[in-house]
């Protein structure tokens, strides 16, 4: 005979990824029927993720089996409790379907020329795309799109005299790029680069976009949290390179975005600079940086891998040239950020069905230490 208590013990070593407590502690399981060698459990999950689901149930019976023989007659009822769609705090800008922000935990990994890549794919694809560059202290993004000397221009809507986006291969695109001189440094503090990140969100004629995409800073610190002060970030990309010391910041990425105060949806995982293919040797492979490192963390951390990136010369010249490699048609490179584009938007689907609106946070002070709120 197998009792209620036992069950309830065993299962209490079991939590879910991102949560403090075990799953009887926190009230995921919601009921246990015992008798006999049959073990009826019932679930309450209040996330439709399929990775988590199923690594519960597989957790779930691997512990029982263990501590009860093979033999074991188990029964798992999982229910999915999402909550209501909130209502959006924030100030959402009106036209504007999907924000995505792309981050990395260290620079250098590519995140700029993955945000510009993806924003040419999906103009390709024929979405209307608008990209926001808030590396404020580096800003990238207008050189790859060969804009670097033009100065967005003042239109008047209902009023108002706006920000004109400077547009190129069917890309809006706004930066503080277009307000310094290229050997001019950004020596500002937080609150004078969060007011500048606002004046080129809200004070900008964005237009109708299916995707805003926002080229974030490297790191986890005040741009970010201004971002998602400002708006309500759809998902999060986050950009990584194979070895570990990338990987490590991306982790602390990751977990920035699914802190419980923030809950930003992580849409996955990019792995860049993940083998190099000299052009000589257009099928040769070489591992510089290790091999599937982003991919491993994608499994570890139960978030889709969205696809991987070659190091070729090609998109550095692409990119230093203002022409992002996207452009270019049936090559190897441009499938590449073409299968990511399009694993990017299947991971958006499902998330916009299964989960609610982001809510933009709320950042208060408290005893000087920043404290970040829902």
């Amino acid at each position: 005979m197998i009792s209620k208590k036992e069950v309830s013990e065993a299962l209490a070593k079991i939590s879910l990824p991102g949560q403090g407590s075990n799953i009887i502690d926190d009230k995921t399981v919601t009921n246990l029927v015992c008798f006999g060698d049959e073990v009826v459990v019932d679930l309450k999950l209040n996330t439709p993720s399929h990775h988590i689901r199923h690594r519960l149930e597989t957790d779930i019976k691997k512990t029982l089996e263990a501590q009860f023989g093979s033999s074991l007659s188990l029964q798992i009822n999982a229910k999915v409790e999402v909550p209501d769609k909130p209502e959006i705090k924030g100030k959402a800008i009106p036209g504007i379907q999907n924000i995505i922000a792309v981050a990395s935990g260290k620079g250098g990994v590519g995140k700029s020329t993955v945000t510009a890549n993806l924003a040419v794919s999906l103009a390709k694809m024929g979405f209307s795309v608008g990209v926001l560059d808030a590396d404020i202290y580096g800003p990238s993004i207008p050189i790859m799109f060969d804009v670097a000397l033009e100065r967005p221009l003042a239109v008047d809507i209902n009023g108002r005299s706006l920000m004109k986006p400077v547009e190129n291969y069917g890309v809006k695109i706004l930066s503080i790029g277009f307000f310094t001189q290229p050997n001019q440094a950004v020596i500002w503090r937080g609150p004078m680069a969060a007011k500048a990140l606002n004046q080129m969100i809200f004070d900008a004629h964005w237009g109708a976009l299916d995707f805003l995409l926002i080229d974030l800073p490297p790191g986890t610190g005040d741009i970010h949290l201004s971002i998602m002060q400002s708006l309500p970030v759809t998902g999060a990309v986050v950009v990584s390179t194979p070895q570990n010391v990338a990987l490590a910041d991306a982790r602390k990425g990751v977990a920035m975005f699914q802190q419980e105060s923030i809950n930003v949806p992580v849409l996955g995982i990019v792995e860049n600079m993940s083998y190099f293919t000299p052009a000589e040797l257009p099928d040769n492979k070489y591992y510089i940086f290790g091999q599937s490192g982003a991919k491993n963390l994608a499994d570890d951390l139960e978030i889709p891998f969205l696809g991987e990136l070659p190091l070729v010369q090609s998109v550095r010249e692409a990119g230093d040239a203002g022409r992002p490699a996207a452009l270019q048609t049936d090559t190897a490179v441009s499938k590449s950020f073409e299968n990511l584009t399009k694993n990017i938007v299947q991971e958006l689907v499902i998330r916009n069905k299964e989960l609610p609106p982001s809510e933009a946070v709320k950042i208060t002070t408290m005893a000087g230490c920043a404290a970040v709120k829902k």
